[in-house]
C-alpha cells in the first residue's frame, strides 16, 4: 500500500466489482485497485454448494445484517444476508441464472430515457461473459463465441474497447444445469402444468413464465463465483491491478473545484491497522451493493441532506434519492407434509443419510450438497387479470421452521412464492456518522393493498397446483399456514407471520431522467453532480427484476465497463 494513487478505484469486490476489476484492468495503462472488506473467498463452505448454509449468518462470510421491525410483517424482523468475502454475494447466494422479463429492461429504458437498456441492448451484454453449458445461441453464449458488441467506431484502438469488435467472447460465467433431481419435485412440476402452467425448457429468453429446474452457476459441482470467474487466475497475473481485501472504505473524499463543482477523487480506507488514503485519476466506482454503497454514499455526504445533517455529516450533495426506492422480494413459504417418497428432511436427519449424502459427493459431486437452495422454479400469474407471469416460485425437498433452523422430522417440500414487482418500498438510512455501525435497513414489505392482495392470491395457487392429480401419490397435507385461513385478510396477516426475503435488494440509488429528483445517477451510471463516481451494482435498478437479481448485476457491471472505458479513450 505504497503508491496509493490508481487510475480506477472499485470499492467492493463482490459480483459487479469483480467483473469490473477484469475488464478495466485488462488496459495495461491503466492503474486498478480493487477494495473488498471481507477476506478472500478461501473458505471451504464458499465452494460446496450446500455451503450456503455456513455462510449465511457467519461473520467469516456474511455482514450480519437485520432490518428494522416491519408492521407488513406483523412486527417482525428479519435476517438480511449481504456476501462480505471476495465475490461478494456470489459467494453465499442461491447459484440460480436468472434474468428476469424483457418486460423489465424496456421499463428500465423508458425511465432513463436511454434506449440501451432495452431487452434488445442488454442480450448481447448477459451473453459475452455468459458460458452455458448448452453452447452459443440467439439467447445464450459460451466461452470461445463471438460478441456482438460493437465498439463505436470513433475510439482509438485500445485493449477493451478495440477487442469488442467481433472478439471472442470471454465467457466466464458458468451456467450448468443442475446434477440432482426429487420425484416429489418433478410431480409438483407435472402438477403445475396440470394448473395451467406451461412446461419451459429456458427462464432466459425474455419470457419467463412457465415451470422448470433452474439452471446454476456451477461448475462440475462446484459453486461458481465471480471470484473465480473474472479475477482468478485473470486479475491476480497482470501488474497493473492490485486488491485489498479485509479492507473497509470508510468514505469517499470528494473535492469542491475553483469553478464551484465537485469531483470524487479518492477514499479513505480502513485498513485493520489504520486509515490510508487512495486517490483515483480517472473514477472511483461503487460496486458495494444495494445497502454497502448507499451506506457510503451517506457517510461521504452524499445523500438526503437533512438525514446527513441529523448525524452531523456536512453535505456535499444533496440527493434525496440515496437510500430510498428499496425493492425486494419477500417469498411466502408453504410446507407440505408428504408421504411415501424421500425429501431431505428423512435423508439429513439421520448418520447414515448424511454420510450417504457426504460420500455421494465426493464420489460424483451430485446429490444434496450439490443442490442450491432452491431446485425446481415456476413463473405464473396470481390471477388470470394479470397481464403477464407476477409471481415466482422456488420448490424445495426439505422444510424447516426458518433458516438456520434444523430441518422438520417428517417428510415434507416447501413452494416458497414471492411477488416479482412489489409496490412496497423501503428505505436505507446510515444510523450515524461511524462506517463501523449498520445501517437501518426498512424494506416496509406488505406495506400496499397491491402487495397484500398478491401475497392472498399466491398462497391460493400454490394451495391449486398441490391439489392436481399428479401430488396425489404423495398424500400432500398443508403444514403451514394452515387450511383453515381462507379469507384475504387471514391469507394477508398470514404471509406477514411467514414470509422471509429472498435477499434481492435492488434500487437504492437508482437511475433515471435528468429531471428526476429522485434518480441518484444517470443513465450511464454516473453520479448527479458529482464527477469521476459512479455507482454500479444492483442498486442503480430502477424496478425490481422479474426474478434472481444477481445475473442481472453482472449485465449491469458489463455495460458499466465499456462506457467507463470509453469515456477514458476519449478523454473524459
Amino acid at each position: 500500500m505504497n503508491d496509493n494513487t490508481f487510475d480506477y478505484i472499485i470499492v467492493g469486490g463482490g459480483t459487479a466489482g469483480s467483473l469490473l476489476a477484469n475488464r478495466l484492468s485488462a488496459d495495461a495503462s491503466k492503474r486498478v485497485l480493487l477494495i473488498e472488506a471481507g477476506k478472500k473467498d478461501d473458505y471451504h463452505w464458499v465452494h460446496i454448494p450446500v455451503g450456503y448454509l455456513y455462510c449465511i449468518g457467519n461473520p467469516r462470510t456474511d455482514w450480519l445484517y437485520q432490518t428494522e421491525p416491519a408492521a407488513g410483517l406483523n412486527g417482525r424482523t428479519l435476517r438480511y444476508p449481504r456476501g462480505k468475502v471476495l465475490g461478494g454475494c456470489s459467494s453465499i447466494n442461491g447459484m440460480i441464472y436468472m434474468r428476469g422479463q424483457s418486460r423489465d429492461y424496456d421499463q428500465w429504458a423508458h425511465i432513463t430515457g436511454d434506449d440501451s437498456w432495452r431487452w434488445d441492448q442488454t442480450l448481447p451484454y448477459f451473453k459475452l461473459h455468459e458460458d452455458h453449458y448448452k453452447g452459443a445461441n440467439d439467447f445464450h453464449g459460451a466461452k470461445g463465441s463471438k460478441s456482438e458488441l460493437l465498439a463505436p467506431a470513433d475510439l482509438p484502438e485500445g485493449s477493451y474497447l478495440h477487442t469488442l469488435r467481433g472478439r471472442v467472447a470471454g465467457g466466464e460465467w458458468r451456467v450448468e444445469k443442475q446434477r440432482l433431481r426429487w420425484d416429489v419435485l418433478d410431480a409438483f412440476a407435472q402438477a403445475a402444468q396440470q394448473a395451467g402452467i406451461p412446461a419451459t425448457d429456458d427462464f432466459n429468453r425474455g419470457n419467463n413464465e412457465g415451470v422448470s429446474y433452474f439452471e446454476v452457476n456451477q461448475k462440475a459441482g462446484w459453486r461458481w463465483n465471480t471470484a473465480k470467474a473474472f479475477l482468478r487466475p485473470t486479475c491476480y497475473a497482470r501488474p497493473n491491478f492490485e486488491l485489498w481485501n479485509k479492507a473497509q472504505v470508510a468514505k469517499l473524499i470528494v473535492e469542491t473545484l475553483a469553478n464551484g463543482s465537485q469531483r470524487c477523487t479518492g477514499a479513505q480506507v480502513w485498513t485493520g491497522v489504520e486509515m490510508v488514503e487512495v486517490k483515483a485519476t480517472r473514477e472511483v466506482i461503487l460496486s458495494a451493493g444495494s445497502i454497502g454503497s448507499v451506506q457510503i454514499l451517506q457517510l461521504s455526504g452524499i445523500g438526503p441532506a437533512d438525514l446527513l445533517q441529523s448525524k452531523g455529516i456536512e453535505v456535499k450533495r444533496d440527493l434525496p434519492g440515496v437510500g430510498a426506492n428499496l425493492q425486494d422480494h419477500l417469498q411466502i413459504r408453504s410446507v407440505y407434509q408428504v408421504k411415501g417418497t424421500k425429501t431431505l428432511n428423512t435423508m439429513a436427519n439421520s448418520l447414515w443419510g448424511k454420510a450417504m449424502i457426504g460420500l455421494e459427493y465426493a464420489l460424483k459431486r451430485t446429490g444434496p450438497m450439490s443442490m442450491a437452495p432452491s431446485q425446481l422454479g415456476a413463473f405464473t400469474k396470481s390471477d388470470p387479470s394479470q397481464p403477464h407471469a407476477n409471481i415466482q416460485y422456488h420448490v424445495q425437498p426439505l422444510s424447516l421452521d426458518a433458516f438456520g433452523e434444523p430441518l422438520h422430522s417428517f417428510p415434507a417440500i416447501t413452494a416458497s412464492v414471492c411477488n416479482l414487482n412489489p409496490t412496497s418500498r423501503g428505505t436505507v438510512q446510515i444510523k450515524s456518522a461511524r462506517f463501523e455501525d449498520a445501517p437501518a435497513i426498512a424494506p416496509n414489505y406488505l406495506s400496499t393493498d397491491a402487495d397484500r392482495k398478491v401475497a392472498a392470491d399466491s398462497l391460493r395457487v400454490t394451495r391449486g397446483i398441490m391439489a392436481q392429480p399428479a401430488m396425489a401419490p404423495f398424500a400432500p397435507e398443508e403444514f403451514k399456514p394452515g387450511v383453515q385461513y381462507q379469507s384475504d385478510e387471514e391469507l394477508a396477516k398470514l404471509a406477514g407471520d411467514i414470509a422471509s426475503t429472498i435477499f434481492h435488494p435492488v434500487g437504492t440509488t437508482r437511475m433515471g431522467r435528468s429531471d428526476d429528483p429522485m434518480a441518484v445517477v444517470n443513465a450511464r451510471l454516473q453520479v448527479r453532480g458529482v464527477a469521476g463516481l459512479r455507482v454500479v451494482d444492483a442498486g442503480v435498478m430502477p424496478t425490481i427484476t422479474s426474478g434472481n437479481t444477481n445475473s442481472p448485476t453482472l449485465m449491469i457491471a458489463e455495460k458499466a465497463a465499456q462506457w467507463i472505458a470509453e469515456d477514458a479513450a476519449r478523454g473524459l
